[in-house]
C-alpha cells in the first residue's frame, strides 16, 4: 500500500488528488480518540496483524491502546463547475456527534480555505447516517448547502430511529421539509464520471462511491474501512458493524474493485485520507 503525497490547500484542508478532469480535496473535520480501545473495537485483530497496521498508520495507534480517529470528508469539483460533498463531517458543537466526537468540526474554515461556498455545493452524499458523517448537513435547523441535493440510502432512512433518533430529527426532517432529501438504492449515478457503490453491513444501506475520469479513479470507502487493520486484514470484523458478515463481504469486493481498477482509496478515517491498495 502507498501513500499519498501531501498538497498545499491549507493545513485544515487535508491533501488533494488530481482525477483526470476532477480535483478531490480530503477535509479533515477533526481528529480525536475514540470511545473503546482498539482491542474492543477490532477484538479479532492479532499481534501480526496489529504490527502490520501500526506500520501502515502508526498515528492512528496511540501507546495507550486507544483508536485515534481522523474524521475526513471529501469535496470533488469538475473542471466544468459545481461541486460534490462525500460525507458532512462531525458538525458544529451541537450536532449529534459531539455526544463522543471532537466537535466542533473545521468543515466551514475547510472551503472557505478553498474558495468555496456552502452555497457551491449541488450534491452532498451522506455514505451512512453515523452522526459523525452528517453533521454539517444541518446548522440551527437549516441546511448548510442551500443548493444541494442530498443523497441518503434508503435501507439507512428508513433504519435511522435505531441508527440514531437525533440524526433523524435534526438532520433527515429538515431535509425533508425542504425537499433537498434524495433517497436512492443500489448503484445510482451521482454526476459525470461518479456513481455509488452498495457496501451494506456497517449499517443497513452502507453506501461508497466511485469516481472515475480517464485512466484515473478514486474509491470512497465510508466506513467500509475504518482502519488500517482493515486493509492489512480485510476479513477482520469490527464492533458496531450492524451485519458483520455483510460488512465483511462488502469491504473485500470495494478492495478488490480498487486494486482491478488501479484506484486511490479514499478512507474516512485513517490518519492519510488517500492510499493505493
Amino acid at each position: 500500500m502507498r501513500r499519498s503525497a501531501p498538497a498545499g490547500v491549507g493545513a485544515d484542508s487535508g491533501r488533494t488528488r488530481n482525477v483526470g478532469t476532477f480535483t478531490v480535496h480530503a477535509l479533515c473535520d477533526g481528529v480525536g480518540t475514540f470511545f473503546e480501545p482498539l482491542s474492543s473495537a477490532f477484538p479479532d485483530a492479532g499481534a501480526t496483524e496489529l504490527a502490520a497496521a501500526v506500520a501502515l498508520d502508526p498515528e492512528s495507534f496511540p501507546p495507550d491502546g486507544r483508536w485515534r480517529l481522523h474524521f475526513h470528508a471529501f469535496l470533488i469539483r469538475p473542471r466544468a463547475g459545481g461541486a460534490i460533498l462525500i460525507d458532512a463531517g462531525i458538525g458544529d458543537a451541537n450536532a449529534p456527534a459531539a455526544e463522543w466526537a471532537p466537535t466542533p468540526g473545521r468543515m466551514p474554515e475547510n472551503l472557505k480555505l478553498l474558495g468555496v461556498a456552502p452555497s457551491d455545493v449541488d450534491t452532498v452524499l451522506l455514505t451512512h447516517l453515523h452522526s459523525d458523517h452528517v453533521g454539517w448537513s444541518v446548522v440551527n435547523g437549516r441546511p448548510c448547502f442551500p443548493n444541494a441535493r442530498y443523497v441518503v440510502p434508503k435501507a439507512d432512512h428508513d433504519a435511522v430511529g435505531k441508527l440514531n433518533p437525533r440524526v433523524r430529527d435534526e438532520i433527515l426532517a429538515p431535509l425533508a421539509a425542504t425537499g433537498q432529501l434524495d433517497l436512492i438504492e443500489g448503484k445510482v449515478r451521482l454526476g459525470p464520471g461518479i456513481t455509488t457503490v452498495p457496501t451494506p453491513g456497517h449499517t443497513p444501506g452502507h453506501t461508497s462511491a466511485l469516481l472515475e475520469s480517464g485512466d484515473d479513479a478514486i474509491v470512497f470507502s465510508g466506513d467500509a474501512v475504518l482502519n488500517a487493520l482493515q486493509l492489512v486484514a480485510p476479513r477482520v470484523a469490527y464492533l458496531l458493524d450492524d451485519n458483520p458478515e455483510a460488512a465483511r463481504a462488502a469491504r473485500l469486493a470495494l478492495l478488490d474493485q480498487a486494486r482491478l481498477r488501479g484506484a486511490w482509496l479514499a478512507t474516512s478515517h485513517l490518519t492519510d485520507p488517500f492510499l493505493r491498495v
